[in-house]
Protein backbone atom coordinates (compact mmCIF):
# COMPACT_ATOMS: atom_id res chain seq x y z
CA UNK A 1 0.00 0.00 0.00
CA UNK A 2 1.53 2.85 -1.16
CA UNK A 3 1.22 6.44 1.44
CA UNK A 4 1.03 10.48 0.88
CA UNK A 5 2.01 13.43 3.25
CA UNK A 6 -0.23 16.57 3.13
CA UNK A 7 0.66 19.94 4.95
CA UNK A 8 -1.85 21.30 7.16
CA UNK A 9 -2.17 24.26 9.52
CA UNK A 10 -2.11 23.97 12.97
CA UNK A 11 -5.86 24.95 13.16
CA UNK A 12 -6.91 22.54 10.11
CA UNK A 13 -5.05 19.51 11.90
CA UNK A 14 -7.07 20.68 15.28
CA UNK A 15 -9.78 20.31 13.62
CA UNK A 16 -9.27 17.06 11.79
CA UNK A 17 -7.93 15.59 15.30
CA UNK A 18 -11.62 16.87 17.01
CA UNK A 19 -13.39 15.14 14.34
CA UNK A 20 -11.65 12.38 13.88
CA UNK A 21 -11.89 11.81 17.84
CA UNK A 22 -15.66 12.01 17.29
CA UNK A 23 -15.86 9.01 15.56
CA UNK A 24 -13.12 6.98 17.71
CA UNK A 25 -10.55 6.83 14.32
CA UNK A 26 -7.38 7.60 14.52
CA UNK A 27 -6.67 11.06 12.25
CA UNK A 28 -5.38 8.37 9.37
CA UNK A 29 -8.31 6.76 9.28
CA UNK A 30 -10.39 9.06 8.79
CA UNK A 31 -8.61 10.48 5.96
CA UNK A 32 -8.48 7.26 4.39
CA UNK A 33 -12.20 6.16 4.72
CA UNK A 34 -12.96 9.86 3.48
CA UNK A 35 -10.90 9.55 0.42
CA UNK A 36 -11.70 6.14 -0.40
CA UNK A 37 -15.60 7.26 0.09
CA UNK A 38 -15.05 10.18 -2.53
CA UNK A 39 -13.19 7.73 -4.40
CA UNK A 40 -15.95 5.34 -4.74
CA UNK A 41 -18.73 7.61 -4.93
CA UNK A 42 -17.69 10.38 -7.51
CA UNK A 43 -19.62 13.44 -6.87
CA UNK A 44 -23.18 13.50 -8.87
CA UNK A 45 -22.50 16.69 -10.80
CA UNK A 46 -19.66 15.08 -12.42
CA UNK A 47 -21.93 12.07 -13.02
CA UNK A 48 -25.09 14.42 -14.93
CA UNK A 49 -22.65 16.57 -16.18
CA UNK A 50 -20.97 13.30 -18.52
CA UNK A 51 -24.29 11.75 -18.96
CA UNK A 52 -25.44 15.40 -20.71
CA UNK A 53 -22.68 15.53 -22.77
CA UNK A 54 -22.92 11.16 -23.89
CA UNK A 55 -26.67 12.72 -24.44
CA UNK A 56 -25.95 15.27 -26.15
CA UNK A 57 -23.34 13.51 -28.75
CA UNK A 58 -24.70 10.58 -28.98
CA UNK A 59 -25.81 10.65 -32.65
CA UNK A 60 -21.98 11.74 -33.65
CA UNK A 61 -20.30 9.11 -30.85
CA UNK A 62 -22.98 6.15 -33.11
CA UNK A 63 -21.60 7.41 -36.51
CA UNK A 64 -18.14 7.55 -35.30
CA UNK A 65 -17.83 3.80 -33.90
Amino acid sequence: MASITIQLSKDRLERLETLAAKFNLRVQDLVRVTVEELLDHPDEEIIRAREHVIQKNRELYRRLS
